[in-house]
């Protein structure tokens, strides 16, 4: 994401939209790096999805071991309830045997004290039996009690079990908020020298765009300027023809729409960089709830591409009307030549009439000046006659003069403007790379 670190292609090409622009070549380029920029931001959001994807399922994993785990501790618990039951039952019978065999015992003796009397050997046999069995009893008894102490040994095993488990689930807990906490500091820094990077390429982008088109519109400002005062000279002076300032004013109109075109093209592409900006922080946004809202996935995505599809189609109608205003812009420059060329060629015409009527005064004057010499070297003449005939010849040197004067000041301001709009037109030319072709002299 360059992008940024990325500015918005619309802004390009509303630079791209003025009379004079740059050629197809630069601009072929430039939506070949768009393209390399849009590839490279669509590799790292894979990137990003299958690193999400990969701590998602890690997540799954992890729940699904812990619930396993739990289900096995809660077995365990059943397990261990059931046998404090059957211990406790056991423990019962036990107790009731004990009485029985106490009670047992007890009527044994009494019956051996009474039948003592009768047989000793008797009772000796009755009275070994009865240890025998007592004996087997207390075997029996301390079996039981041994399982009695083998309980409280399972006890203590299934108090260690209880530890290692959680001390086992305290780690794993830990290591995954330690996990969780380093993905969103990753992300936070890459987000940010993203961020950094757009805003700097953007920044040039646009104070080199800006730069090239305010020379662009001082230079055409300066040539329109120019080519008024030329035509407002022309048709104060010398009465140029309405063909010539009808072609001018239409192309001040056409001038005037395309900064208006360009004017609502630049805040198009204001709008849909801010909507551009808009999607980037929903994107964002998106990529921070996205381990908490994983059921929302398809549907943000569909949204995605569907603001993307958007954008391509904006994209495809700006440079629909930057191919109409290209071919506007060749038109101009075609009718601009033209018309260059029409001007100068009608300056060149009255040029040559000033000549000729510069020097059909400049004869007049020398026929005068003929003239006075010959009735002054005429002895004969009236000094009266010769009075005003001088007054006269005087009057209409000093008109032919006057004239001459005026012819020449016209021609030195025409000879000006027209070597200014050459010059002019050369830039023009060279500006758009246009061979520079030798003009006419005067």
């Amino acid at each position: 994401m360059d992008s940024p670190r990325m500015r918005c292609p619309r802004s390009s090409l509303c630079a791209f939209a003025s009379p004079c622009q740059a050629p197809t070549n630069q601009l072929e380029e430039y939506i070949v790096r768009l393209r390399e920029e849009l590839d490279r931001e669509r590799e790292e959001r894979n990137y990003f999805q299958t690193e999400r994807d990969n701590i998602h399922t890690f997540w799954e994993i992890t729940d699904r071991q812990l619930e396993v785990v739990k289900a096995e501790l809660q077995n365990l618990e059943k397990d261990i309830e059931e046998d404090e039951g059957h211990h406790q039952v056991e423990i019962k019978v036990y107790k009731q045997k004990m009485k029985h065999l106490l009670c047992e015992h007890q009527n044994t003796i009494s019956e051996l004290k009474e039948e003592g009397l009768v047989s000793t050997e008797v009772l000796q046999n009755e009275q070994e039996q009865l240890e025998a069995e007592l004996r087997k009893e207390m075997r029996a008894i301390m079996v039981d009690m041994q399982k009695l102490d083998n309980e409280s040994i399972f006890k203590e095993l299934e108090l260690k079990h209880d530890e290692e488990m959680t001390k086992t689930r305290n780690h794993w807990e830990k290591h995954i908020t330690e996990i969780k906490s380093n993905y969103a500091k990753k992300m936070k820094l890459q987000q940010q020298e993203l961020d950094k990077m757009r805003q700097k390429e953007t920044s040039e982008r646009e104070d080199q765009w800006n730069r090239h088109i305010a020379g662009l519109i001082e230079d055409h400002n300066k040539a329109l300027t120019d080519a008024s005062a030329f035509v407002n000279l022309m048709e104060e002076d010398l009465k140029i023809s309405e063909s010539v300032k009808t072609q001018i004013q239409q192309m001040e109109v056409k001038q005037m729409e395309n900064q208006r075109e360009q004017t609502h093209l630049s805040q198009d592409s204001k709008c849909l960089s801010e909507r551009l900006l808009k999607v980037k922080e929903q994107i964002a946004g998106n990529e921070k709830k996205m381990k908490y809202y994983g059921m929302k996935k398809d549907i943000n995505e569909r949204v995605k591409k569907k603001e993307l599809n958007d954008l391509k189609l904006e994209h495809k109608d700006l440079e629909q009307k930057f191919s109409k205003l290209q071919l506007e812009k060749d038109e101009q420059f075609k009718t601009y030549s033209q018309t260059i060329e029409k001007v100068q060629h009608k300056a060149d015409l009255q040029i040559m009439q000033l000549q000729r009527k510069l020097k059909a005064l400049t004869d007049s004057l020398e026929k005068t000046q003929a003239q006075l010499h010959s009735v002054l070297s005429a002895s004969n003449m009236d000094q009266i006659a010769l009075g005003g005939v001088t007054k006269k010849i005087e009057e209409n040197l000093d008109s032919c003069n006057k004239s001459i004067k005026n012819l020449q000041y016209k021609k030195a301001q025409i000879s000006k403007v027209h070597k200014d709009l050459l010059l002019t037109y050369k830039a023009k030319q060279r500006a758009l790379g246009v061979p520079v072709e030798v003009p006419c002299a005067f």
